[in-house]
């Protein structure tokens, strides 16, 4: 198997910190590659016409897109219920955990776009101050959601790190871990683990 990535992407760092929690992670050959707004990518539309990272390329050439259906694909690999409850309540707790902070990784990576690639003239604050509110109180819920922080390792708590993660790369000064204690506490404890250790991004 094939996975496009880059170290900058935390949607990549899920499916890798999956891939390691599997132990599929050795299967993997990981390919780099670049997707910006506004720059063509023609040999990786070929790919997927939405030009997003990951994707995983199959041995026999069929693609998997979305970092969560890859991470489905690889927890049903390696035997199922490893990162994604097999039935019952927590199975949709965590999955709808998880859409939310699907959401709000989103919504940073749209205000990333709108600050330092759109050219100035053309920014559009509101808009990109509705999408940084949209994580914001999205770590807010997180904040006060013990039933998620203390679980067993999931899907839910490997999107939650790359959210924080990725607050820590992209916006350094969002002040997050003096707003929200708990997270800071849950995001240290989580760094104790190889899989969250190896797949952080570079310094910024």
């Amino acid at each position: 198997m094939k996975l496009t990535f880059s170290p900058a992407s935390p949607f990549a760092r899920k499916v890798r910190i999956a891939a390691i929690e599997t132990g599929l992670i050795d299967r993997i050959e990981f390919i780099s590659a670049a997707v910006t707004p506004g720059q063509p990518n023609e040999e990786y539309t070929k790919i997927t016409p939405l030009k997003k990272l990951p994707v995983l390329i199959l041995d026999n050439g069929e693609v998997i897109l979305d970092s969560y259906v890859i991470v489905e694909y690889l927890d049903e690999l390696a035997g199922g219920g490893k990162l994604i409850p097999v039935s019952g309540p927590e199975r949709w707790r965590v999955k709808s955990d998880h859409s939310l902070l699907q959401g709000m990784l989103d919504s940073m990576l749209l205000c990333r776009y709108e600050n330092m690639t759109r050219p100035e003239p053309l920014r559009w604050k509101a808009w990109s101050d509705d999408h940084w509110n949209r994580a914001w109180t999205g770590m807010a819920r997180f904040e006060n959601r013990p039933e998620t922080l203390s679980a067993p390792f999931n899907i839910a708590q490997a999107g939650l790190v790359c959210v924080l993660g990725y607050a820590d790369f992209r916006f350094a000064d969002c002040g997050w871990r003096k707003a929200y204690p708990k997270l800071d506490a849950f995001h240290q404890k989580m760094l104790e683990r190889p899989s969250v250790k190896i797949s952080a991004p570079p310094p910024a």
